[in-house]
């Protein structure tokens, strides 16, 4: 168990549908990176960009992108998370990835797919959440449009961190601001949100604003809004657990179970 974790956050420019180039790109960003951390953090789609081209994009759980990340965790001596386009048994998801510094996967399918741009009519949603145990933290890695519903993000584990990969646009920012925040302190917990910049290949554009935040809702990092940016963030367990001891919020929070489904009985 390591009383700190050290995070990096990629904030970087995504070249639309070229899964080649953007490994290319997250190469040399993760060989600049000269600290040491414990986990590295890109966008959601960081292969692609948000796609709907998925019978055109999508990879397979032994896929390029897949390899990569298990050789540059191994390289980095890193987890890494991230979200692809990914084809299992004829079905399309998003699925976030959480991949151990010895090769090992975990994966969470994108629960809340964004009906907005059609995301639902394309991709499966999943339907359970995942939360990993990583050097003695507990963390629960979601994927963008998750992040406006709270009782999915709801601290029922005691989770230390909930993490975000985004490709979260200009037009709605202010909104990924506000509820970044407001999901570390509802939840006692660390909130990392990871967002793209740059323009897409539908014209929508992305300014970034990745933050960390802590359990009282305090920005810890130092990341330029709308700019390629690589920042790290050392997270602190004591100050967490010695934070919810002193105010235990947690203690009162509304017990309840989040249905799987929307079929709801008519009476």
């Amino acid at each position: 168990m390591e009383d700190q974790l050290k995070v990096a956050i990629l904030q970087s420019d995504l070249v639309w549908e070229n899964a080649e180039e953007n490994r290319i790109n997250f190469t040399n960003q993760l060989i600049g990176l000269n600290d040491t951390v414990d986990l590295i953090v890109l966008p959601e789609m960081f292969s692609t960009g948000f796609s709907m081209n998925a019978e055109e994009l999508y990879e397979t759980m032994e896929g390029d992108t897949i390899n990569w990340m298990q050789k540059m965790a191994g390289q980095k001596h890193a987890a890494i998370i991230g979200s692809l386009i990914i084809k299992d048994e004829d079905k399309f998801y998003n699925r976030l990835f959480f991949v151990h510094p010895n090769g090992k996967i975990e994966t969470y399918d994108k629960r809340h797919t964004f009906s907005l741009a059609g995301e639902h009519e394309v991709y499966e949603k999943g339907t359970s959440r995942l939360v990993v145990d990583y050097k003695g933290w507990k963390i629960c890695p979601l994927v963008c449009y998750d992040l406006r519903f709270p009782a999915w993000s709801r601290n029922t584990e005691d989770f230390d961190v909930l993490i975000y990969v985004a490709n979260w646009p200009e037009a709605r920012i202010k909104a990924w601001d506000i509820l970044l925040q407001a999901r570390a302190i509802e939840n006692m917990c660390y909130s990392v949100g990871v967002n793209r910049v740059g323009e897409d290949g539908n014209g929508y554009n992305y300014v970034g604003h990745s933050a960390v935040y802590d359990m009282l809702g305090k920005r810890l990092d130092e990341l330029q809004s709308d700019e390629v940016s690589l920042a790290t963030v050392v997270l602190d367990q004591n100050i967490l657990h010695e934070t919810r001891n002193k105010l235990n919020f947690l203690a009162d929070r509304d017990v309840f179970e989040v249905l799987q489904n929307h079929e709801h009985n008519q009476n």
